[in-house]
């Protein structure tokens, strides 16, 4: 009995197919890994006793803080009742799209809230997470802080992964490192930050330094 003739170039068509489903393969489980990492990271962690709460900015609307942004400083307020006395910084400028910096909306909402203004620091030049933490620190030098006892971040849980894989590259000396996870309350904006942020955790490994 003959075999059936299969031309070259089916044959080369098939093994393509074959490499791209592997790359696929391959991607999805890249992404699924850094999916956990992200949800793994997502937590409150207090080490020590920081002194200094640095707020990461997130989009102003014209009406005031995004659900997101309200989310983190909702969380800082929380902690506040019990830690009245930290030094603060806003960290977070103005985007094309904003009436305002992030630091000033940030300022406004916490002092509308009893927070006494003089305790805050308003960090404004930021555009991305890695000028927030290396600015934010620059400014603590600048004015003087000791921030040795540790400094507690606040940012929505999903961006607390890149935060400390971010904070050993920006922070100068041994200040420990703590974590506050605001809920992403809004629930089409945490689906969206959730998928996006395995890809910006993989841009910030390889290019935030």
């Amino acid at each position: 009995m003959s075999r059936a003739y299969t031309p070259y170039g089916g044959k080369k068509k098939h093994r393509w197919l074959r490499v791209l489903l592997v790359l696929l393969l391959l991607g999805a489980l890249c992404f699924g890994g850094l999916f956990g990492a992200v949800l793994y990271g997502s937590y409150d962690h207090i080490q020590g006793n920081p002194q200094v709460m640095v707020i990461l900015g997130c989009q102003v609307k014209p009406w005031g803080p995004s659900i997101l942004l309200q989310d983190r400083l909702d969380k800082a307020l929380s902690y506040l009742e019990e830690h009245p006395d930290l030094t603060i910084v806003v960290s977070g400028g103005q985007g094309p799209d904003e009436h305002i910096s992030e630091a000033q909306c940030m300022y406004d909402y916490l002092t509308d809230h009893g927070v006494d203004g003089e305790q805050i620091l308003m960090e404004d030049q930021s555009s991305n997470t890695v000028e927030n933490l290396r600015n934010s620190a620059a400014l603590l030098a600048e004015e003087g802080y000791d921030t040795s006892e540790g400094v507690v971040v606040v940012s929505n849980g999903f961006h607390l992964t890149r935060v400390r894989m971010l904070w050993g590259r920006v922070w100068d000396g041994d200040a420990p490192l703590s974590t506050l996870a605001a809920p992403s309350s809004h629930v089409p904006s945490r689906l969206k930050m959730y998928l996006r942020e395995p890809l910006a955790l993989v841009k910030s490994f390889l290019f935030d330094r």
